[in-house]
């Protein structure tokens, strides 16, 4: 992959594909939220959210830094930004950018976060300068990044596993990894980020639940680079997604989500910082 490839997401901007990451950031939130709790995220801090989306992390940001504090979201996705700006409190800006080479003066914010962009898009080592880079001396980094083996249906359905092998092929095809999960943290050690926290988490998901049906929602957002990649045919597409949806809606089934690995630390103080 060449560097004009850095930052490349392969899932589309279709109708619905915004609620979909409502739905998914609503399902994590409470754990987003243990993780900015434990790192301290306050009033009158400046903080950066990296492939924000329609909204991320921006609001569980806005609502610690208060009124004193500020927060920026990044974006490369205009319709996404402009969704997101509709509805942006005071304390909230969105602007566009690649979170890989943002253009943003370094050292301006005292938290920087990320959340599934390196996994899809690739180039986590790049992802994790950029936000070092970002951050003053002393402020915190974090990721969260997800780990595929534990999204899992109960009972097992082989058609389930046929799309999340799928999910897995688009992405490392495109230089994404969906077991970052593992070497998140590594990485962050490596990378000179200091007193590095680690902690994961799933969830278990039942019939209609919000995120019931978030494999089927999540096919059709990969359906054009499932289809060119040659990795399922349309046909194949339609008839899992029917298999599963059905299967989904039984009361007995249920399913745990990707692990996510949040990894979050300090950015080192330098003599002469």
């Amino acid at each position: 992959m060449n560097e004009a490839d850095w930052g490349r997401y392969p899932i589309e901007r279709r109708t619905g594909e915004i609620e979909r990451l409502h739905l998914q950031g609503a399902a994590i939130a409470p754990d987003t939220a243990i993780m900015l709790d434990r790192i301290g995220v306050g009033p009158g801090w400046q903080c950066l959210d990296l492939g924000c989306g329609p909204r991320g992390i921006t609001d569980l940001l806005s609502e610690r830094v208060g009124a004193s504090g500020r927060v920026v979201g990044l974006d490369a996705d205009s319709a996404f930004l402009h969704y997101a700006r509709a509805r942006a409190p005071a304390n909230v800006e969105f602007v566009e950018g690649n979170a890989y080479e943002t253009g943003l003066p370094g050292g301006g914010f005292d938290f920087v976060h990320s959340r599934f962009v390196a996994s899809t898009a690739g180039h986590p080592e790049r992802l994790l300068a950029e936000a070092a880079r970002l951050t003053r001396p002393g402020g915190i980094v974090a990721l969260q990044e997800p780990d595929i083996d534990t999204f899992r249906c109960f009972p097992p359905l082989p058609a389930w596993d046929r799309l999340k092998s799928a999910i897995e092929m688009v992405f490392t095809a495109i230089g994404g990894d969906v077991h970052l999960a593992h070497r998140l943290y590594p990485l962050m050690r490596h990378a000179g980020i200091e007193d590095v926290q680690f902690r994961p988490f799933f969830l278990g998901v039942r019939a209609g639940d919000p995120m019931a049906e978030f494999l089927p929602w999540t096919i059709e957002s990969l359906r054009k680079p499932m289809v060119e990649g040659g990795f399922m045919q349309p046909s194949e597409i339609d008839a899992a997604v029917a298999q599963c949806c059905a299967h989904l809606a039984h009361p007995d089934t249920i399913f745990t989500t990707y692990t996510v690995a949040q990894v979050w630390g300090r950015v080192p103080v330098r003599p002469g910082n």
